[in-house]
């Protein structure tokens, strides 16, 4: 079993920056992919970011060029820097981890507000 545990969410104003964090433990020798989804209100949970144990990224559309994606292995955590926020930005942000044997794991989120 993995547990994720996700911090850092909280309210901030648009233009604004928040930094996740998502720490995994238990049995965690097999991950692999790590990355972060979110769901807004009404909306389907979408990907946000996702990080290979390489350090390669990938990136939503509408968040490139926005947040950042990063992971250090020796701590097992990843997390997710967001800078410029928007209105649209907010949801609960989930971090989620897919090992080697295709286990799939998540975090219980994070809740992201982003409102004058």
């Amino acid at each position: 079993q993995v547990q994720l545990v996700e911090s850092g969410g909280g309210l901030v104003q648009p233009g604004g920056s928040l930094r996740l964090s998502c720490a995994a433990s238990g049995s965690i020798l097999g991950l692999n992919v790590m990355g972060w989804y979110r769901q807004a209100p009404g909306k389907e949970r979408e990907l946000v970011a996702r990080i290979t144990n390489g350090g390669s990224a990938t990136y939503a559309d509408s968040v490139k060029g926005r947040f950042t994606i990063s992971r250090d292995n020796a701590k097992n955590t990843v997390s997710l820097q967001m800078n410029s926020l928007k209105p649209e930005d907010t949801a609960v942000y989930y971090c989620n981890t897919v090992t080697r044997s295709l286990a799939v794991y998540w975090g219980q989120g994070t809740q992201v507000t982003v409102s004058s």
